[in-house]
């Protein structure tokens, strides 16, 4: 049986899930569960801490990713950390700045960094590496959330530019030309632009670990 505590996280994140951050009040969950407002801060102090506790409801474990390969490890922590702010994408809002974070986001982090553990990377790289993975995972996230459920954000993005360069191509030349290139090799889902950006991450991090192991 769910303690309430659990009950009131669960709640807040179905509404999260189904009109967003903005939806959650303290309020709105005690109506869920036909309780008073006032009952729920027996459990929790306030928002902050809902919101937290929410997090901690909607996030996966981190995979395990048993390679000795850290490219491959990474690989599949990116992969796996976008399709999990795809199925919640109110995680965007509720995982920036200061707040409080739970065991859970707290194992994303370490299961990053134990990827890159004995590549001669410092702590400093190291985090620093984590956050450039998280921000172009989280980027190509944003894109989706934005985009049409039907559609790619590349593609609309493309349709979009098609639309305009028609009349004005000619005063963009390098856009209009890279934008037909891109509809004439077929590559526009998103996943294109995920992948690229995390193998140019990567490939950045090889040097560098390659430029440590010669010191």
């Amino acid at each position: 049986m769910r303690s309430p505590r659990g009950r009131f996280r669960c709640t807040g994140t179905e509404i999260a899930d189904a009109e967003g951050l903005g939806a959650v009040s303290m309020q709105r969950v005690a109506e869920q569960l036909g309780k008073t407002k006032m009952s729920l801060y027996r459990y929790l102090p306030g928002k902050a801490e809902l919101i937290a506790v929410m997090v901690e409801t909607a996030l996966d474990d981190a995979p395990e990713g048993g390679e000795d390969d850290w490219r491959a490890r990474l690989t599949a922590w990116s992969y796996g950390l976008v399709e999990m702010l795809r199925r919640h994408p109110w995680l965007l809002e509720a995982t920036v700045g200061p707040r409080l974070m739970g065991p859970k986001e707290l194992g994303w982090m370490e299961r990053a960094l134990s990827a890159l553990d004995g590549t001669g990377l410092t702590g400093a790289e190291r985090m620093d590496a984590v956050v450039l993975l998280t921000s172009h995972v989280r980027g190509i996230a944003l894109q989706s959330r934005a985009a049409a459920p039907s559609s790619a954000p590349e593609a609309q993005l493309l349709a979009a530019l098609g639309t305009v360069l028609r009349d004005h191509g000619a005063d963009y030349p390098h856009l209009a030309a890279a934008t037909a290139s891109s509809v004439g090799s077929g590559t526009q889902g998103q996943d294109q632009a995920l992948e690229f950006g995390l193998d140019r991450i990567l490939d950045g991090l090889e040097v560098l670990i390659a430029e440590h192991a010669w010191r």
